[in-house]
């Protein structure tokens, strides 16, 4: 695992949740743009610096976000980071060196963020990065899945036609299996958690050590698809989800509870989404920082009451 520097390179379906609103109201147009900072540092560091560091990263709490050279992946991190000065962030991508807005952002906060290599596709990546984590940190208190991919043409099928084994592969393979291997290594640092993000119970049974959150799509529920289409892409989410499900049951039970949900971003002003802009209406396209805002809002909102459920933007939950 190359470790990268910035030299080298709701409870119930039944509707809304008011109180999980975006902050600030209204729909962010797209040509609006925030600036949000941040930046990792390792145990050994932290030691160095003295007991207030150490006490200062967990009431912070440590973070990694697959997928964060560009899009929601890079504004979860900014979000996270100007949000909570103390927190340690670990982005993650396929290739640092190419990644300039990700670099840019830890030229900035060379302390606070820790840049890894990781390809969500290769098993011993993801496997080498847990590693290098759990020497850093020891734990984990918010994973963040949000790599994905439309289609490897960046074109939806619409028709039986259109689909190809090698299509329907690389599209599961980087938006399922991916986020639920990084659910396998991730785990046991998950459980050591210490429960910085989400909402609490009174009742220490009841309580969660970390969050785990699978960025999914609407188009991903089986029991709203009207319309057909998008084979790889409706599959790979709709089994994300299911994998989801099953997360929130295992990692749900015993002492070292995380809470697993899946999350849709809304349609964002992204690369992926770019090529249907001209179809979405300007107030339903939304910025990666007011999806993001919204998102981080139903995240630090989350409880066990919570788990395995399936999130619009917005707070309602979404049928699978």
């Amino acid at each position: 695992m190359q470790h990268v520097t910035s030299s080298d390179q709701l409870e119930s379906g039944r509707g809304p949740l008011v109180s999980w609103g975006c902050l600030g109201g209204g729909h962010s147009p797209v040509g609006l743009v925030g600036s949000i900072g941040l930046g990792g540092i390792g145990l050994g560091a932290a030691l160095r610096g003295g007991l207030s560091v150490v006490a200062g990263a967990m009431a912070g709490g440590v973070v990694l976000v697959q997928g964060a050279s560009r899009g929601l992946g890079l504004h979860f991190c900014k979000h996270i980071l100007s949000a909570r000065k103390e927190a340690r962030v670990i982005a993650t991508c396929r290739s640092p060196e190419a990644a300039n807005a990700l670099q840019a952002l830890h030229r900035l906060y060379p302390q606070t963020l820790t840049v890894l290599r990781l390809d969500a596709t290769r098993d011993a990546e993801i496997r080498e990065a847990a590693e290098v984590v759990a020497k850093e940190h020891g734990r984990l208190d918010l994973l963040i899945n949000s790599g994905a991919m439309l289609h490897p043409s960046a074109r939806g099928e619409t028709s039986l036609q259109e689909v190809s084994a090698e299509g329907l592969s690389i599209t599961l393979a980087t938006n399922t299996i991916g986020p639920l291997v990084m659910a396998k290594y991730f785990a046991p640092l998950l459980r050591k958690g210490t429960g910085a993000f989400g909402h609490q119970f009174a009742d220490q049974a009841k309580r969660h050590r970390a969050i785990l959150v699978n960025l999914t799509a609407k188009v991903g529920s089986i029991g709203d698809n009207a319309l057909g289409g998008w084979y790889s892409y409706r599959m790979s989410k709709a089994a994300l989800n299911m994998a989801t499900k099953n997360l929130s049951i295992e990692l749900g039970r015993g002492k070292t509870k995380v809470v697993c949900v899946s999350l849709h971003p809304g349609t964002v002003n992204t690369n992926l989404s770019k090529p249907y802009h001209r179809n979405v209406p300007k107030d339903k396209l939304f910025t990666p920082e007011y999806s993001v805002n919204c998102l981080m809002n139903i995240i630090e909102n989350l409880d066990m009451g919570k788990t395995g459920k399936f999130f619009a933007w917005d707070g309602s939950a979404l049928p699978w």
